[in-house]
């Protein structure tokens, strides 16, 4: 019932706030209480991204890796390594910064008006000899054969100079 949304919502704040004690007690409340390890496995794959993001990369790694064992082994030998990924995720960093910038660029999308921008023709993929001659991926400057980063624009004209990661774009 409600509780089982209570629990996982309490073991994400008290990661979130980083109580591992707190974390530990959530996350054995709900299995103690016969919550499926997998379902807590999953809540921890988004959590890595969603919470911890790039603060520590490798928490996306612990959280499936967390998956897979769980799968693997089942309860109750798999509740060990819930535990330590719980534990990992409330002692790392925490970055919310790609999940802010992913939710302004949805938004941008939905705010848009009419058809939305073409792809700038130097980004698109020639493998036609009209797509060739019609320009596409003219101007293009392909990164590795530079040694230092290349002038270039990726987003549309409309976007262009628009950082995701700073504004909302509407």
């Amino acid at each position: 019932g409600e509780e089982h949304y209570n629990c996982i919502s309490a073991l994400h704040k008290s990661m979130r706030g980083s109580d591992e004690n707190a974390s530990l007690y959530w996350l054995a409340r709900m299995l103690e209480g016969g919550e499926d390890p997998l379902y807590v496995a999953r809540r921890l794959v988004r959590f890595a991204s969603e919470d911890i993001g790039l603060a520590d990369p490798l928490a996306l790694t612990q959280a499936v890796a967390a998956y897979q064992g769980c799968h693997f082994i089942g309860m109750p030998e798999c509740e060990v390594i819930l535990a330590q990924c719980v534990v990992y995720f409330a002692r790392a960093p925490k970055s919310v910064e790609v999940y802010r910038a992913y939710s302004n660029v949805k938004e941008c999308l939905r705010m848009h008006t009419g058809p939305l921008p073409p792809v700038p023709l130097h980004l698109r993929n020639a493998p036609t000899r009209l797509m060739k001659d019609l320009g596409y991926g003219k101007g293009y400057k392909y990164n590795p054969m530079y040694k230092e980063p290349v002038e270039q624009d990726y987003l549309p004209e409309e976007l262009k100079g628009t950082d995701f990661f700073k504004e909302r774009k509407t």
